[in-house]
């Protein structure tokens, strides 16, 4: 380990800087005038905001207060109260006991129905679309791929339209299929449906994971495939053993995006159900939440106070998955201890 550590490329010191020639001094200079569009708007809109955020969970600070106010400190008192807030639910030991839709809770459990569709579902796609054997690939994976361009509240609008309960032409064709009127699904209505109709407009959307996938599955070297076929290996033995260890990379990168994506499901809620939490407060994810105390409750002390909880939820589970991905993600010609 520590061969491979003296190996790796070096830094370059301020006194290697001073020694260089002007050419490379002058590239350097190009390199660092062509990032500080980034420079200046990480620092600007991301670090920025991030540190005043949490300077602002340790006051006490409203809009309505005034901007000639001046903030009060509080110390912990807002990790106090998100600790005792039932509508936040931080506790999982008052998950069940409080008449108060938990936000983190309904946001953990959408996450647990949501995240096996948006893994799976492009991991299939991208299957079917590398089958040799499939005319026309370039058309389909066009077709599945057009949607992510689709402007994403554009999308939930027209989702939301397909899926009206009274003149959405989804029940309309289960109508005309002999379903019952009564029997029809309620769509976002409906605490038993919202879920999976979150999932279908979820779904539509998946074009872009498909193509990270297929990308993957193409650098998949065919000798193995032949290898494989010569030993007498049936498809689920191929792929379980060659096909997936291969593209494990891939299949934790789209991991770590979606589960970063659920903790922060907010628009859906918002454009479909108008951020109410209906039905029964099912809708009421943790993100929504956050974005209510900010701007209809306008307590920017408590909402940084939410956001600085879910940054650390999100680093908790981050970090144990890069700590869990030495176990089953498999990099070509890594070495390992």
């Amino acid at each position: 380990m520590l061969e491979e550590l003296s190996n790796l490329p070096k830094l370059p010191s301020l006194g290697s800087i001073r020694k260089m020639s002007s050419i490379a001094r002058r590239e350097m200079k190009a390199g660092f005038l062509f990032i500080s569009p980034w420079i200046f708007g990480f620092l600007a809109f991301t670090f920025l905001p991030m540190i005043a955020t949490l300077i602002f969970s340790f006051l006490d600070l409203k809009i309505t207060d005034g901007i000639f106010s001046t903030p009060k400190f509080v110390g912990f008192d807002n990790y106090v109260q998100l600790l005792k807030d039932p509508q936040a639910g931080i506790n999982p030991a008052k998950w069940f006991e409080s008449k108060t839709p938990s936000s983190l809770l309904i946001t953990i459990k959408f996450a647990l129905f949501s995240l096996p569709v948006g893994i799976f579902a492009p991991l299939l796609l991208a299957l079917l679309m590398n089958n040799k054997n499939l005319r026309g690939q370039f058309i389909f994976r066009s077709l599945f791929y057009m949607p992510f361009v689709v402007p994403f509240v554009a999308s939930v609008f027209l989702w939301g339209g397909m899926l009206n309960p009274e003149s959405g032409w989804i029940n309309r064709f289960l109508e005309y299929a002999g379903v019952p009127n009564e029997s029809l699904p309620q769509w976002a209505n409906d605490v038993n449906w919202v879920y999976p109709t979150y999932v279908i407009m979820g779904i539509w959307g998946v074009g872009n994971a498909m193509l990270i996938m297929l990308a993957g599955l193409q650098g998949v070297p065919t000798e193995l495939y032949d290898a494989a076929k010569v030993d007498g290996a049936n498809p689920w033995s191929i792929f379980w053993n060659i096909t997936f260890p291969m593209i494990s990379p891939v299949i934790f990168y789209n991991l770590i995006l979606n589960i970063v994506g659920l903790f922060q499901y907010f628009l859906v809620p918002l454009v479909v159900n108008n951020g109410t939490g209906r039905p029964g407060g099912a809708t009421l994810f943790y993100n929504l939440y956050l974005y209510k105390t900010f701007f209809t409750f306008q307590d920017m002390a408590y909402g940084s106070t939410l956001a600085w909880f879910l940054f650390l939820v999100i680093l908790l589970v981050t970090v144990v998955l890069f700590s869990t991905a030495k176990y089953w993600v498999y990099y070509a010609g890594e070495a390992r201890s």
